[in-house]
């Protein structure tokens, strides 16, 4: 094995004794104290309404980010220099949901006001709406992507204006724009609410020819925007460890095509990646979601910039 990216596992995310790979010499991602991203794992599962576990999700992604290589051959790059540190888990305390999203928000608001670029590890969707209104705090006019099998544009599921499946609703309610990638489950009123306000959406089955319609939708947007990024948005052959998997999804390749020109286009100030529920025994999945956090922040630090 050559470089491996590692991501540190603070004390407080450990929940059992699994050893981690050793290296000896081999070069690291380096902690920093004063670092330009900022790992948050937010193990938060509140709302799930079917398959459970994402709360397990972010040490899942810990976990496997120590087996991944460090150098990548699309960039050319040597991801060594990356300057980051993964934090504590911050787990909202309140019962009331409303309330521990306030907490959330007020945690992705310190790190984001300090300049810090944020990669949340969810934990439910439900979460996602805290640190995208933190991120328009900071920033003022932003626009969110959105990469998920569903468009969880509902007004409140299951008695929850903060379930998962709400979560894009409340982001349309603080009035910021947004792009769907990838959606291919939705209900009767959400597609009235799409139709009405005519909300971009790249559909399911739009995903193999999505790259011509990308770019002049992403254009749209403001110039400064968050990725939220639910895993049931890839196909679930590719990822089966989530909690309502959706077929026709979409693939690595394409995935990355669409992701890197996000990064080349915008100027992405925080992206979260959630719904991992991991599988005992199938790391595939867990595997899949560390590469794609290291291939945003790999986006983020070298892909050249054309805006």
């Amino acid at each position: 094995m050559g470089d491996h990216l590692k991501f540190a596992i603070p004390d407080e995310a450990l929940s059992h004794d699994e050893a981690l790979p050793e290296h000896g010499d081999e070069p690291a991602l380096r902690e920093v104290a004063d670092p330009e991203i900022v790992i948050l794992p937010v193990p938060y599962e509140r709302t799930t309404s079917y398959g459970v576990g994402t709360g397990a999700g972010p040490e899942a992604i810990l976990r496997a980010s120590h087996y991944i290589e460090l150098y990548d051959e699309e960039l050319d790059r040597d991801l060594s220099g990356l300057s980051l540190a993964t934090l504590p888990p911050f787990t909202p305390q309140a019962v009331d949901l409303g309330v521990a999203l306030g907490e959330l928000q007020a945690e992705a608001y310190r790190h984001l006001s300090a300049g810090k670029f944020l990669m949340t590890l969810g934990g439910e969707h439900g979460l996602s709406s805290a640190p995208v209104k933190a991120a328009q705090a900071v920033c003022g006019e932003i626009g969110v992507v959105q990469f998920d099998a569903h468009s969880d544009l509902r007004d409140q599921y299951e008695g929850s204006p903060y379930s998962h499946a709400s979560v894009m609703r409340r982001i349309f309610d603080a009035g910021i724009p947004s792009l769907a990638v990838g959606v291919r489950a939705i209900s009767g009123p959400e597609m009235a609410l799409v139709k009405e306000h005519q909300i971009p959406v790249i559909w399911g089955h739009e995903l193999a020819t999505a790259e011509s319609r990308f770019e002049n939708l992403l254009a749209k947007l403001p110039p400064t925007v968050y990725v939220t990024f639910d895993v049931d948005f890839f196909d679930p052959s590719l990822v089966p460890a989530t909690g309502t998997p959706e077929p026709g999804g979409g693939f690595w390749n394409q995935t990355m095509r669409l992701l890197r020109m996000i990064f080349e286009r915008k100027q992405v100030v925080a992206m979260d990646v959630v719904e991992l529920a991991p599988i005992s025994g199938q790391p595939a999945s867990d595997f899949v979601v560390a590469k794609l956090v290291m291939k945003a922040l790999a986006y983020r630090s070298f892909a050249p910039q054309t805006r």
